[in-house]
């Protein structure tokens, strides 16, 4: 229905350690997806388990730490070379620090 993929130069980030390749400049949310990553992060209150939901940055569902900075939204980050991200447990933590 929406064609082919334009060509872009495949870059690798990490995910909670694990290193997976992604096409650069799609939104990392998009790149966890194609790799069958569904958790971005858990419920402060619960631990219930929340993935990508809009898509369009109206919701905290994809929210992940990210080279090391908290509740950043996974759709609407696009994807850099050697990027570190983290599934975000609760509120998260700051290194060095609570949050």
């Amino acid at each position: 229905m929406l064609g082919d993929l334009p060509d872009a130069p495949m870059v690798h980030i990490t995910v909670d350690g694990r290193e997976i390749e992604a096409r650069a400049g799609e939104m990392v949310a998009a790149a966890l997806l194609a790799n069958d990553i569904h958790v971005c992060r858990t419920t402060p209150h619960s631990g219930q388990p929340r993935g990508p939901f809009c898509g369009v940055g109206r919701c905290p569902d994809c929210m992940m730490t990210v080279d090391g900075v908290l509740n950043v939204q996974t759709c609407m980050t696009p994807v850099q070379d050697g990027l570190k991200v983290e599934t975000q447990q609760g509120l998260g933590v700051w290194k060095g620090g609570n949050a």
